[in-house]
């Protein structure tokens, strides 16, 4: 249809005709090679528009490497055809690797994180896994397991192994192979109810392009399946193939493959006609062999002359095809667009698309990249539902999972073993027990489980956390609960779900008598600096206060030296207590006086305030302040027994001779008592719950020191690498633990689950000490001593420029003439008096009676007025 369409409607001119020589090869590998040497070695054909699978490619692309015949396939899709890396193969179709991005797309949409691909056994099949595994690798998914299906395999093969898939949690299946043996499967899968609600699966291109083959009956069995298929534009050309396609052979469907074929054939013809004047024979060498050799068909080879002008010619053409734009780009179609389908009952729905450069999209009118999480219409899934599923569920048929639990000797509210010596059941309690129950409680799949004490069979703990968690590294146990610490070191060997405890590791100590004691408590707010500058500040302002008095009071300057010097310093630390009760003659001194008084105000109640603190709360004190102590003073440290911080106590530098073990609280208080010099300590280095536990009955006698070293808690421990029905590294179980246990610690339950273990636990947080004691220096006030000492310099300046100001008013009077000078000099002398007089009446009544009489000081007003 191609080549006729070709040469009698659209390009009658061409100079050059296409001869078909077709061979049948039965569909099998060998009669694909069979018919390719027949092709060739007989015919001489100058090109091949074959094979039609991936299985019998790899001997005809050599064939034609070795003879330069291309060979263009428009049906082998495996992408292991590239490793064998000749020229001469031309893949008029694309490869399955291009499918792989949008699986991968639609995978990452609904946030699915194991799958399992399903694929023939063969070359096909194989094809596209190491796609897959590089795509899933970018999204952080994980192949759990590959299964691989034979096309002669039987029923009760296949069914077996759809069984063991079934026991595994994974429920997201992509399946890639033909759809003779999809049907099959899908069919038992149906059977055996792997095709009900909880399900996914998702078929390649290799079933969803040729699902018109497998019948009404394949489509009920495929109820909820999703589909990537080949998209190819709805274009005048394609409705025009595919009329004439109907009308020829009735109603059997074009499909995507029959397209390529014609714009493979419509490609070779354009070809042909651009290198019509290269010579199109062969070029056969009969090599000599003796009549002892053994020869085969492949000696006498020829090679064709056309076949370089014409691998060129088929590499640079292009055109419009039924199937979208033809051209090759490295020997091969590229694909930009796929469908997603959605199948039902009565055939396929489209619920969106994937394009290369925008990914998923429910219409093609959509150019950018979606940031909506829904990018697909509603997708009906086995089970006739629209809930997305979860992809992953626990098999029911599995067996229980084994959880080891620490055996301890002490703090008995986190984690307690016990058994009963009737029965021999051990019976686990504890605060992280309730924990983990609850969660497990609120799983949205059930989950089977039992508690394994990590002991020996004489009750004694087995080993210490690290062996346990390597433990459930080697295989032993499915996954731990307990106190079990979140550290660097053991997450090589396990996966932790979040942490559900505060973190960090601190030292105890005990306290000691701290109430400040002796005559000279007064002085310890402030510090030796601070009480120099106070008095240097008192100092200070005396003197100033004496320069601007001695300018505006004549009494102070008639005083003797002593009493100035008692009279200023009397008035500056009187300001002290607001008790000073001579005022000022000078305006810059009671300027002055406002500024220090504010600044005594707030120094006065900073030292009651700091006095009232080292009287009352800092009574009790811790007897080391810091770790750096510890470590100077050689005091022994105790740490809890099978704990990691007998590492950290290394790490640090103690000395391990001076390191004590206890198992509970009251052994640690025992080690307390009886301290360094009788072989107990002196601190304790643990964790904060345990240390917490501890304080909770003796926070009045000891304290917390810091600093606060950093771990992240205590956390469910769950296998690395073991290969197990639970808890593998990545597995959606260990994801689904972690949400949980953030609902639980949300709300309400986990306060119900701590008041239950650790009841008056919340009168004592508090016991923390700083590392300073509390006392005032010098450099809390610097800004109020500045403010005091700038505004004295200005007050200098403003009195010294004023008084400047007076003299040159008085050196301006001998510039008048004589009898004016004299007499306005007279009346200065006469007016100086007036203002001494006044100002001795207005401010001390004694000098009215004592210096001049009233009847003066009336005569000396009218003369002044004069």
């Amino acid at each position: 249809m191609s080549l006729s369409e070709f040469y009698n409607s659209t390009h009658n001119g061409f100079k050059t005709r296409i001869v078909l020589n077709i061979r049948d090869s039965k569909q099998t590998v060998v009669g694909a090679a069979a018919s390719a040497l027949y092709l060739i070695k007989k015919r001489e054909v100058v090109a091949i528009i074959g094979p039609g699978t991936s299985m019998q490619a790899p001997f005809l692309i050599n064939l034609g490497n070795q003879t330069k015949v291309p060979i263009i396939s428009f049906s082998a899709t495996s992408p292991l055809l590239d490793s064998l890396r000749s020229p001469y193969f031309i893949r008029a179709t694309h490869d399955d690797s291009s499918q792989v991005q949008a699986i991968s797309a639609i995978i990452e949409s609904f946030r699915w994180r194991e799958v399992v691909p399903i694929y023939v056994d063969n070359e096909f099949g194989e094809g596209i896994l190491p796609y897959l595994v590089d795509a899933f690798q970018e999204i952080n998914v994980r192949i759990r397991y590959r299964s691989s299906i034979s096309v002669h395999s039987s029923d009760d093969q296949i069914k077996k192994e759809l069984y063991k898939l079934m026991t595994m949690p994974t429920r997201v299946f992509i399946v890639h192979m033909l759809p003779d043996l999809g049907s099959r499967l899908f069919s038992i899968a149906k059977e055996i109810d792997m095709m009900s609600k909880g399900y996914v699966w998702i078929v390649t291109n290799g079933i969803a392009d040729l699902m018109s083959v497998m019948g009404e009956s394949g489509l009920e069995n495929m109820h909820g399946v999703l589909g990537v298929k080949t998209y190819f534009a709805r274009t005048k050309e394609l409705m025009y193939l595919e009329a004439r396609w109907r009308k020829r052979f009735g109603g059997e469907e074009l499909n995507n493959f029959a397209c390529w074929a014609y714009d493979a054939a419509t490609a070779l013809a354009m070809s042909v006609e651009e290198i019509r004047h290269v010579n199109m024979s062969f070029n056969t060498t009969q090599e000599n062999t003796s009549r002892d050799d053994i020869g085969t068909d492949l000696d006498d080879l020829g090679v064709a002359l056309s076949g370089p002008k014409l691998l060129q010619a088929l590499s640079t053409v292009s055109f419009k095809g039924v199937s979208g734009r033809f051209q090759l780009k490295n020997g091969k179609l590229e694909a930009t667009t796929f469908k997603i389908i959605n199948i039902e009952d009565s055939g396929e729905r489209t619920v969106g698309f994937w394009k290369s450069k925008v990914g998923l999209v429910e219409s093609l009118r959509v150019h950018q990249v979606s940031h909506s999480s829904r990018r697909l219409r509603p997708i009906i899934w086995p089970g006739d539902t629209i809930f997305v599923p979860k992809g992953w569920e626990f098999p029911t048929n599995a067996k229980k999972l084994r959880i080891a639990v620490p055996k301890k000797d002490g703090f008995n509210n986190f984690v307690e073993v016990t058994k009963d010596e009737n029965a021999n059941v051990p019976t686990v309690t504890g605060f992280c027990i309730d924990v983990f129950n609850t969660v497990m409680s609120q799983m949205p799949y059930a989950v089977s489980y039992e508690y394994i004490p990590f002991d020996t069979p004489d009750g004694k703990p087995r080993g210490s956390y690290d062996e346990m968690v390597y433990h459930v590294f080697l295989g032993e146990f499915d996954g731990a609960v307990g106190d079990t610490t979140i550290l660097a070191n053991r997450s090589h060997y396990v996966d932790f779900a979040l942490p559900y405890s505060e973190t960090g590791i601190v030292f105890v100590v005990p306290v000691k008598d701290g109430k400040e004691k002796g005559e000279w408590v007064f002085l310890k707010p402030l510090t030796k600096e601070l009480w120099l500058v106070t008095a240097a500040s008192f100092l200070y302002i005396g003197i100033m206060v004496w320069i601007f008095e001695y300018q505006a009071d004549e009494e102070f300057r008639e005083q003797m030296i002593i009493d100035k010097i008692s009279s200023v310093f009397y008035f500056s630390f009187s300001t002290l207590f607001f008790a000073h009760r001579r005022p000022s003659e000078s305006f810059f001194t009671r300027v002055l006086v406002v500024v220090w008084c504010f600044v005594l105000l707030i120094l006065t109640q900073s030292y009651t305030a700091t006095l009232t603190s080292m009287l009352t709360v800092q009574e009790l004190r811790p007897t080391v302040r810091h770790m750096d102590d510890l470590r100077k003073s050689g005091v022994n440290i105790g740490y809890q027994t099978g704990s990691f911080t007998f590492e950290r106590l290394k790490q640090m530098r103690f000395d391990e001779s001076r390191l004590k073990t206890f198992n509970s609280p009251e052994e640690m208080r025992e080690l307390f008592l009886k301290k360094s010099s009788h072989g107990g300590i002196d601190a304790a280095f643990d964790e904060v719950a345990y240390i917490k536990l501890f304080m909770a009955k003796y926070c009045s006698e000891y304290s917390i020191i810091e600093p606060t070293f950093k771990a992240d808690g205590f956390g469910f421990v769950s296998i690395a690498a073991y290969f197990s029905l639970a808890f593998p590294l990545g597995s959606p179980l260990v994801s689904d633990i972690s949400r949980q246990i953030l609902n639980i610690t949300e709300g309400d339950t986990m306060k119900a689950i701590e008041n239950k273990w650790f009841l008056g636990e919340k009168h004592c947080l508090d016991s923390t000490t700083s590392d300073s004691p509390i006392q005032l220096d010098h450099h809390s006030f610097e800004a109020l001593f500045l403010i005091v000492f700038v505004v004295s310099i200005i007050l200098l300046l403003l009195m010294l420029a004023s008084r400047r100001y007076q003299e040159r008013q008085r050196n301006a009077s001998p510039n008048l003439p004589n009898d004016q000078a004299n007499a306005t000099q007279e009346e200065g002398n006469f007016g100086d008096h007036i203002v001494e007089v006044e100002t001795a009446l207005l401010r001390r009544k004694k000098l009215t009676s004592k210096t001049i009489p009233i009847r003066r000081v009336a005569q000396l007003s009218r003369l002044k007025s004069a």
